[in-house]
């Protein structure tokens, strides 16, 4: 998978871009504030349908400007395709797929990509939720199904709070629980079935990164906790979902939210047997975190036949001489990569890539 040409309009602070991109190695170098990470973002709306700095679509667009556009040209399976991006100002956004409007539902898995950032360097440390939505996210853009399927649970989710707070409030009878226990039990099981699958292969690739990246002295292991259990899975998840349903019925009416289901488990991580999270020390989180991100890489490319679009939004600065070297042998003629960065120094001296100088929303090669 490649990205030919990115054009933006009265997006962020470009007010028009157009770029001819490198297959192998895009750099954008600048000074902080500069607009690097708007191409990033830019890249990452147009793959997964949102932002990862803000939910609000209006602040992607100029200042007292009507509209913003996003334009990408790209090749898939060697087939060029187009898609782009229209925010008119108080209106919902359009999306175009090779000039036919298509739902927000259908992009995903359109373009793959892969998103680093300093964020992410807190996902084993983090809260829970950062590390659900890593796995959901990775299988989505591999299996646009299970998108589909996480959107219907989360519906499903949020109906049967609602009911929860007008029972509370008696304005409803209890008996109806019994129809949103069965659906959410039923698309819980598919949900959980499709994570352990995909974290099977996962925790095989990401043991093979973190050995390599480690010179073969540690071990990475990725397991999963079920109701906030680890090793622990019911033969019949169907069943045990409607019984633990109605086991927490009072408390979940009393409470007025959903307390069991996919939503509130998580994912461990361990380095030779040792929970990252509770014992790591930092530089073995961060080993283990970019372990976790090229395991992400050749996990898309086992799922879809290619390797995803990488996107390094100014994480080389947060890694040592080893893990940089490690992360730029591992990608180089390999993943087309998009890395922002504020000094030259941290790539090799000799051209790696392709370089392009970032200032107050001008780029220039």
């Amino acid at each position: 998978m490649r990205i030919k040409k990115i054009s933006l309009h009265n997006y962020r602070n470009y007010s028009h871009l157009s770029l001819d991109l490198s297959h192998n190695l895009n750099i954008f170098l600048g000074e902080n504030a500069q607009g690097k990470t708007n191409i990033i973002e830019a890249i990452y709306y147009a793959a997964i349908g949102s932002s990862h700095r803000t939910s609000n679509d209006s602040e992607l667009i100029c200042w007292e400007k009507e509209s913003a556009k996003i334009y990408l040209c790209f090749e898939r399976m060697s087939v060029e395709n187009e898609l782009e991006f229209n925010f008119p100002v108080g209106k919902r956004r359009e999306i175009s797929y090779n000039g036919h409007k298509i739902k927000p539902k259908e992009l995903i898995g359109t373009i793959n990509v892969v998103l680093f950032s300093p964020e992410d360097l807190y996902l084993i440390k983090g809260a829970p939720a950062a590390r659900r939505k890593f796995l959901d996210t990775e299988i989505s853009q591999a299996n646009p199904s299970y998108y589909s399927l996480l959107s219907q649970y989360n519906r499903v989710t949020t109906q049967r709070n609602v009911l929860l707070k007008k029972i509370k409030e008696n304005q409803a009878k209890v008996d109806l629980l019994e129809l949103w226990n069965q659906q959410l039990s039923e698309l819980a099981t598919k949900i959980v079935k499709q994570r352990i699958y995909s974290l099977k292969k996962l925790n095989m690739l990401a043991n093979l990164m973190h050995r390599r990246i480690s010179t073969n002295k540690e071990n990475l292991e990725i397991g999963y906790i079920f109701n906030g259990e680890e090793n622990f899975l019911p033969s019949d998840l169907n069943t045990w979902y409607n019984n633990k349903l109605a086991e927490v019925q009072a408390i979940d009416i009393r409470r007025g939210f959903t307390s069991v289901g996919p939503h509130r488990d998580d994912i461990i991580l361990k380095v030779n047997g040792i929970n990252l999270r509770s014992f790591g020390s930092q530089g073995q989180q961060r080993t283990g975190v970019l372990a976790l991100k090229l395991a992400e890489l050749e996990f898309i490319k086992s799922e879809t036949g290619e390797y995803p679009v990488l996107l390094l939004d100014d994480v080389m600065s947060e890694l040592d001489v080893n893990r940089r070297n490690q992360l730029l042998l591992f990608i180089r003629e390999r993943i087309q990569t998009f890395i922002t960065a504020t000094d030259r120094s941290y790539f090799p001296k000799e051209n790696v890539g392709k370089y392009y100088k970032v200032s107050a929303g001008s780029v220039m090669e």
